[in-house]
């Protein structure tokens, strides 16, 4: 606000009550002006009002989130491709989450969903797959530290023993597949990679979040650190790798591949709510049909 180019109101953002109903005449406003058809996108909102305004609208209006559906679904979608690689099955993979928020909590759910519909079992079994550790460590039943609320308390463990060191979350965990939403960079050290690929003949390592500079690891450090083994993606784009003769083209997995056509096909179907089955599809089809995800190399 103490920029001089700055074209906003000048005062601090409305919170509680005022904030809450001010939503509300805004959703009200746009069915109102546009009919129920209207598409609306809800972007960039903090974590304790996505989820909130996700299960407060997503029966009543014609909505969906990006950063927690969208983003899930091109996570996913990249997850399933990668099983290509490593000759896997969904179910025989364990996934832990650095960073427990929206995006990773959106991609952790549609994962489960995902997992539960693959493996014929209730989506309670299938979070029993996926692992979270936030900015407190790994979450872990009755820990001295943090909140276990919201979206995340799903996938807190009783049989783990709480830490802040990612190497030892790692080691506890023995996860197939890490993925980063923390939105800081560097997270994923060269220790914490090397553990993955001690523990993986071909680590999935996404480093999901933007811009390239808040990525939880380079593409480089990832193929250096995994002997060139791993399989990584980005949210932001990173330039070919050269190592040991080889060139490796790292992955993205971003939005954008996925909420235009989502948006698109609920414009022209007319529809007047979105289900988590619609990213669950996009991601399914953006396995088989996307070359968004390729893991290649040259000689």
């Amino acid at each position: 606000m103490d920029d001089p180019l700055y074209i906003g109101l000048r005062q601090n953002r409305i919170t509680g009550k005022e904030y809450d109903e001010f939503m509300d005449e805004f959703m009200d406003a746009v069915v109102a002006r546009y009919g129920w058809n209207c598409l609306v996108q809800f972007e960039d909102f903090a974590s304790h009002n996505a989820y909130r305004f996700l299960d407060k609208y997503r029966d009543n209006y014609c909505m969906f989130n990006d950063d927690i559906q969208g983003t899930a679904a091109v996570a996913l979608a990249g997850v399933l491709a990668s099983l290509r690689v490593t000759g896997t099955k969904l179910e025989e993979n364990r996934i832990l989450f650095v960073g427990a928020g929206q995006a990773a909590c959106g991609i952790a759910d549609l994962i489960s969903l995902a997992l539960s519909r693959s493996a014929k079992i209730s989506f309670e079994q299938a979070c029993e797959k996926v692992f979270m550790y936030d900015v407190d460590g790994l979450l872990v039943n009755g820990r001295a530290e943090g909140q276990l609320d919201g979206p995340k308390n799903k996938y807190a463990k009783s049989n783990m023993t709480p830490t802040r060191d990612l190497v030892n979350a790692i080691e506890q965990v023995k996860p197939t597949i890490l993925i980063g939403a923390t939105g800081a960079g560097k997270i994923f050290s060269a220790q914490a990679l090397r553990k993955m690929a001690d523990l993986n003949e071909r680590p999935l390592i996404f480093a999901l979040s933007n811009p390239t500079s808040k990525a939880e690891c380079t593409a480089e450090e990832a193929y250096v650190n995994t002997d060139g083994r791993c399989v990584f993606s980005s949210g932001s784009p990173f330039a070919p790798v050269d190592y040991k003769g080889k060139t490796y083209y790292p992955g993205q997995g971003n939005n954008a591949y996925i909420f235009p056509g989502i948006a698109l096909a609920t414009i022209v179907s007319a529809s007047r709510h979105i289900e988590d089955e619609v990213f669950l599809i996009a991601a399914e089809v953006s396995y088989f049909q996307s070359c968004n995800f390729c893991f290649r190399y040259k000689p």
